[in-house]
């Protein structure tokens, strides 16, 4: 079936619908990773975004039941150049067509992904909808603006406290949208794991006695979530404090530092980041459209982004707080990161 994708600057793009036959309106990105489209997708840090892939043969090892981030797909849309019909691989439970159609996701295939990417990286990420009906641009422009990721947060955060037995170190979770590799990096460290619904209160996450507070990852502008960044700063010196990605951006803003907004974002397997305090390199994973701009008076920089010389990592100069913005679990990516889970567990008491 015919449709087309528009974005909020009049461009149209034609190709063929699959998946879930239905318009969808979200937040247009791309992703650079050759593989780990099930990830991604599956990534709740995704939630509102229609995800371009770059990389133009999409689907040809399928989809399995055992790798996906969270518990269904969480981005909006999702647009190939071409995707694979008859996947071949020992694990492959379905092909993506079926399983977009499943999960109630519309698929745009056909399209110059790689024309559409470069208007991203020059004009910005933008607001879009993929339609399967020819309709006027006033509506088209009315379904974009109307659309917002404000509520982001709240759509993928656990609704109930939860436990994890481990016999080590207690890791208290505030999920903003968190992924399962992440989960299983503490698990594989033996830790006991309570992890709490990102409205719960600083009082409810100390009253559990944690050795430390971990800050997910997650969607949307860190600025919205002020009660968040309220919560964070009571905490601030009562527990030791570690994030990765959103929760790196809310620690800064708890502690006095500001985030921006990123042209086109980072999204992909293949970002370089430098270590700073081991001098190292090393091929990260990462997903964000925000990063911190202005670090905080008593942080110290600690990893920076070697393709835009942005923030990717910080340290308190005195308490015991510590993040990345980069995806050290990885799922999709490369694991050389994944060390990061070590120093965070130094941080626990």
């Amino acid at each position: 079936m015919k449709a087309k994708l528009i974005l909020e600057n009049g461009m149209i793009f034609e190709g063929k619908a699959f998946g879930y036959l239905k318009e969808s309106v979200g937040e247009v990105v791309f992703n650079t990773g050759m593989t780990g489209y099930q990830e991604v997708m599956t990534d709740p840090s995704y939630y509102g975004q229609i995800v371009t892939m770059t990389y133009p043969l999409i689907g040809n090892y399928g989809v399995n039941l055992e790798d996906g981030e969270s518990n269904s797909p969480k981005v909006k849309g999702f647009i190939v150049r071409e995707k694979c019909d008859h996947p071949s691989n020992f694990r492959c439970e379905l092909e993506l067509d079926t399983y977009l159609k499943q999960n109630k996701i519309i698929g745009l295939e056909g399209i110059d992904t790689r024309a559409l990417t470069k208007i991203l990286r020059n004009n910005g990420v933008m607001r879009g909808i993929i339609t399967l009906e020819d309709i006027l641009h006033e509506d088209a422009d009315k379904k974009i603006s109307s659309f917002s990721t404000k509520e982001a947060v709240l759509e993928v955060t656990t609704r109930e406290k939860y436990e994890i037995a481990g016999e080590g170190k207690h890791v208290a979770i505030m999920d903003f949208g968190i992924k399962q590799n992440i989960i299983r990096g503490f698990m594989e460290r033996g830790c006991r794991i309570t992890v709490f619904p990102a409205t719960a209160s600083a009082e409810e996450v100390l009253s559990v006695n944690p050795d430390l507070v971990f800050l997910s990852n997650g969607p949307g502008d860190p600025e919205h979530l002020t009660g968040s960044i309220e919560n964070i700063k009571k905490m601030v010196g009562e527990k030791p404090m570690v994030g990765i990605c959103l929760g790196h951006q809310l620690l800064a803003l708890s502690l006095g530092g500001k985030t921006k907004k990123l042209k086109f974002g980072h999204r992909g397997c293949n970002h370089p980041v430098k270590d700073l305090v081991n001098n190292r390199v090393h091929i990260t994973s990462q997903n964000h459209g925000y990063y911190v701009d202005v670090l905080p008076e008593d942080m110290v920089e600690t990893h920076v982004s070697l393709n835009d010389g942005t923030n990717e990592g910080m340290r308190h100069k005195s308490l015991s707080i510590f993040s990345v913005q980069f995806h050290p679990e990885a799922c999709p990516g490369p694991k050389d990161s994944e060390y990061i889970f070590d120093e965070f567990m130094k941080y626990a008491l």
